[in-house]
């Protein structure tokens, strides 16, 4: 009987861990494309992993840090020399 409900155990901190990381990785997104990190958050907490598929496609603000500093957080070669 133990063994069963150890079993679950594993699987439920494993799904904690996923719902938590969903979590954060959303709220980055978000505050790079220029929302915040609170619609991420949210968006995050309450889709869990479909809110980061949700947040690729989520378009970003002009003067937000995806499209001025670029996906990964280096300058676009065209910012830098200008």
């Amino acid at each position: 009987m133990t063994v069963i409900f150890a079993v679950f155990g594993v699987k439920a901190l494993f799904l904690l861990y996923i719902w938590l990381i969903a979590g954060i990785v959303c709220s980055y997104l978000s505050q790079r494309k220029g929302y915040g990190e609170r619609p991420g958050l949210a968006t995050g907490l309450l889709l869990s992993a479909i809110g980061i598929v949700v947040w690729l496609v989520w378009p970003a603000k002009d003067e937000s840090d995806w499209k001025v500093r670029g996906v990964f957080g280096r300058e676009r070669k065209s910012a830098a020399k200008a």
